[in-house]
Formats: structure tokens, C-alpha cells, sequence
């Protein structure tokens, strides 16, 4: 290793060093203690490891993903005293597995809504910008691993390494994560936006991709809360009724839904109102529809231009990818519930 590689090395170690003590300024220890309560879990002090301890090595995983997890808690000096300075390998596995998953996504859950309400973002209309999106993980290749997340496959089977298929919900100008839900590789993305409803922020803008467009997806979204209003491209074989337009760009539309959607929706009406923009860029036009039926507190010059906002959810994805987990294709784990853990502990570092 020359020097320039020595130095960047170094920089990047206290970099993540410093990342992490700002996160222990988020995550207090009332707040790990109201996650694991949720979880039904008793935090016991007296322990050479204590369950918050073990918390703060899974989040360390993700911070420093070329150093094994008993090692992160010796360096990170997070254990309670006693004879031995070292923790065991051993004792770091047990510690994981008492701990489990449920307790972290719990935290995780707790330390996100507790950010996002304490944060002021920048805003368009009065509105948070948010984006959903899916993501896939690579997991380590184990027959548990590829029993409970399946893999891609054809005719021949498996084709790969088993995977997760994960669907967060982020906030676009700082790619904080809000909320996230993940399954099997073969779990339709449509469902688990379906479990992220019930976290949505009042007063926000989501942006979906046009592989998301379901109106019982997007009225239950648009109405379960107050003012949580939605923005996805405009399918080109849409078929709608025009109430009321504003010239050729600005229609206000009813949209019939289907009995299939009726089906799997209960709550969905036969009709729902909704608006379509269009905009011609550099010859090619864009079609938006939302939920923003508001002419006047929502300018229809800049809901097209808005949706570009939408890339931002990638840049997020890319720099936990390639950031976090030092571009390595997989998660560590080897345990279908470890995996779940490590998970949530990668999503807990960019609250």
C-alpha cells in the first residue's frame, strides 16, 4: 500500500468512525428502548452484551463491511466491563440470534419517523417530496437463505444467488429512507408498496415508477391520510373522461377502475377523479398524472418538470450500494434471520 492509498484509507476509516457517532446522537438509548419494547423484548444490562450493544454492532456491519461483527464490537468498545477485554466470535453469533430482527426494524422504524418529524426539508407547494421505489439484495448463498428468499430462475432453475426484493420510501432531498418493507426475490413489488401505506407521511408528494400504476394502489394511498397526494406517468394506453381542462395541457379526468381492482381494493370507487399534465421536451411529450386536482395551489408549468425528482430515489439506492457496502454484491449473513437483521441495520444508517 503506497502512501496516497494509506491516507485515503485512513480518511475513509474516521469518516465512517465520525458517521457513527452523529448516528448514536439520533439513536438514544430511550428510543432503542421503545423499539425492542415494541418488539416484546427485555433489554438485560447485567449481560456481557447487552441487547443494545449487539444492536450497535449490526448497525456497524454496515458501516465497516470489511471487518467481521465481533470484531466491530471490540473496536466500537460498546460491550459492558469485565475480566476479558476481547468479546468471542462465538458469543458475538449467540448475541445476534437472541437479539433477532424484530427488535431492529422496530428501532429502525422508531429512529425514521423520530428524523423525519424533527427535520425540516425543502418542499414544493407546502409538500414533501418523496419517491417509492424497489431494490434488489444479494444474499450469501446458503440452502436456508435460498429456501425463504427463492432466487431469479427459468427453464433450467435457479440462475443466481438467492435475493431480496426490497421497496423503500424515501425523502428525495436529503435520500433519507422513511419507511422500507422486503420479502422474497418472487414477492410483487405492488404488495410490499402496499405495506408501506400505513407510514406515509400527511402533507407529501410520492413519486412512483409507471410499473406501480394500480388506482387501488393509488387511491388507498392518496386516501388513508391528509394530503398525501401521488405523481406517476401517464400509461399510453390510458382510457379516462375529461370533467374539465384548463387549454389542451391541464385535463381534470375520471378514471374507471376495474373489478379486478375492486376486487383486490374493497375501498376503491368505481370512479376516481384525477389529473393529467403534459408537457412537450425537446420534442417528446410527457404525460404526468396525480392526484393534485388543485389547479390553483398546484401550477400545472411545473408538476412535469417535478417528476424528475423521482431520479433521486436511485441516487440513494447508489450510494447505499456502493457506500455502504463498499460495492460488494451480497449481504453477509448466512441465516435467513440474520440476513433480516443485517437488513434493517444497513436501513437504520440512512435515517
Amino acid at each position: 500500500m503506497n502512501i496516497e492509498q494509506a491516507l485515503h484509507s485512513a480518511f475513509e476509516e474516521s469518516t465512517r468512525y465520525h458517521t457513527f457517532e452523529k448516528l448514536s446522537e439520533i439513536l438514544s438509548s430511550e428510543l432503542i428502548e421503545q423499539g425492542f419494547q415494541q418488539a416484546g423484548v427485555a433489554t438485560v444490562r447485567k449481560r456481557r452484551l447487552p441487547l443494545e450493544a449487539v444492536l450497535w454492532s449490526v448497525i456497524g456491519m454496515a458501516l465497516f463491511r470489511k471487518e467481521s461483527v465481533w470484531n466491530i464490537a471490540n473496536k466500537l468498545d460498546i460491550m459492558l466491563p469485565g475480566k476479558n477485554q476481547l468479546v468471542a466470535p462465538s458469543a458475538m453469533v449467540q448475541a445476534r440470534q437472541r437479539l433477532g430482527d424484530e427488535p431492529v426494524k422496530q428501532v429502525f422504524n422508531k429512529a425514521a419517523d423520530n428524523m423525519y418529524h424533527n427535520e425540516e426539508f425543502e418542499t414544493w407547494a407546502g409538500l414533501n417530496l418523496l419517491a417509492v421505489d424497489g431494490v434488489v439484495w444479494r444474499t450469501a448463498d446458503s440452502d436456508e437463505n435460498r429456501e425463504a428468499f427463492s432466487s431469479a430462475s427459468n427453464q433450467y432453475g435457479d440462475t443466481s444467488f438467492p435475493q431480496i426484493r426490497m421497496v423503500c420510501h424515501m425523502e428525495l432531498t436529503s435520500h433519507q429512507l422513511i419507511s422500507s418493507e422486503f420479502d422474497s426475490y418472487k414477492t410483487n413489488e405492488m404488495k410490499l408498496a402496499e405495506r408501506l401505506i400505513e407510514r406515509t407521511p400527511n402533507h407529501s408528494l410520492t413519486m412512483f415508477d409507471k410499473g406501480y400504476y394500480s388506482l387501488g394502489l393509488l387511491n388507498r394511498w392518496h386516501s388513508t391520510g391528509e394530503e398525501r397526494h401521488w405523481l406517476i406517468p401517464a400509461r399510453p394506453d390510458l382510457q379516462y373522461e375529461v370533467v374539465s381542462k384548463v387549454g389542451k395541457n391541464d385535463l381534470i379526468i375520471e378514471l374507471k377502475t376495474t373489478k379486478h381492482a375492486q376486487k383486490n381494493f374493497p375501498d376503491v370507487p368505481e370512479v376516481i377523479k384525477a389529473r393529467l399534465v403534459s408537457k412537450i421536451i425537446k420534442g417528446k411529450n410527457y404525460r404526468i398524472l396525480t392526484s393534485m386536482v388543485d389547479r390553483l395551489h398546484f401550477p400545472c408549468s411545473e408538476i412535469v418538470d417535478l417528476y424528475s425528482h423521482r431520479w433521486e430515489i436511485e441516487l440513494g439506492y447508489r450510494e447505499i450500494k456502493q457506500t455502504m457496502l463498499d460495492s460488494t454484491y451480497h449481504l453477509r449473513s448466512k441465516r435467513p434471520d440474520m440476513v433480516r437483521q443485517e437488513l434493517w441495520g444497513s436501513s437504520s444508517h440512512t435515517i
